[in-house]
């Protein structure tokens, strides 16, 4: 449109503000963390194929229910529909017309949030996942020499939207460059994770380290 350049940096910084969002700690537990799961089961049903990294800690679609009230712990109040929610979430992993890839750090899978018998129980749990034809989970063990330097946990839905967990909350991008930027990042640690059963018996190992 022959727009000024001065006017063209000014609508695409405006542009790039409205395809990202911010919603902060307290506000979603003022509202209530079952709510949060209302809108994580519909990005999941409005969605086809899912990309998680986990840095630190499983997301609720891998977990048993013991871890996901464990990571519920250090919040006051009461979060038996938070879990219930948490819980009801990962019916959608059976769906075979969605596809999911977890990429799963050695730190996040053996970060002891229950204890070491229900930690194996729980690692048990990843490897029987690995075997539903339209889950492909990878570990990356803490010796894997990584393509680049991993900040933060997130989650790509198609290649429409990333959500990227913060201390204080959780940045939504819309923006198909910001979109791009982790599907990028996600694929360099593809490479680099343990797949198959390469994976089961990494995490085999691990869990028999929390039996013994």
């Amino acid at each position: 449109m022959d727009a000024p350049p001065a006017l063209v940096a000014e609508v695409s910084a405006l542009a790039r503000i409205a395809t990202t969002e911010w919603q902060d700690v307290r506000s979603m537990r003022r509202k209530g963390l079952d709510k949060k799961q209302l809108e994580l089961a519909g990005l999941e049903a409005s969605s086809t194929e899912f990309r998680f990294f986990l840095l630190s800690m499983l997301t609720a679609l891998l977990s048993t229910p013991e871890y996901i009230r464990a990571s519920l712990a250090h919040i006051p109040g009461d979060h038996s529909k938070a879990v219930a929610r948490k819980l009801e979430r990962q019916e959608v992993l059976y769906d075979r017309r969605k596809k999911f890839t977890f990429i799963v750090t050695e730190q996040a899978a053996r970060s002891p949030f229950v204890s070491p018998d229900a930690m194996a129980v729980q690692l048990d749990r990843l490897a029987s996942l690995t075997h539903l034809p339209n889950v492909c989970l990878g570990v990356l063990p803490i010796e894997t020499r990584l393509p680049g330097c991993p900040l933060n946990t997130f989650t790509v839905y198609d290649e429409r939207l990333a959500t990227v967990e913060t201390t204080a909350g959780v940045l939504v991008f819309r923006d198909p460059r910001d979109v791009r930027m982790y599907l990028d990042e996600l694929a360099g640690y593809d490479e680099s994770a343990l797949f198959g059963e390469d994976a089961r018996e990494r995490l085999a190992e691990w869990a028999m380290a929390f039996r013994s």
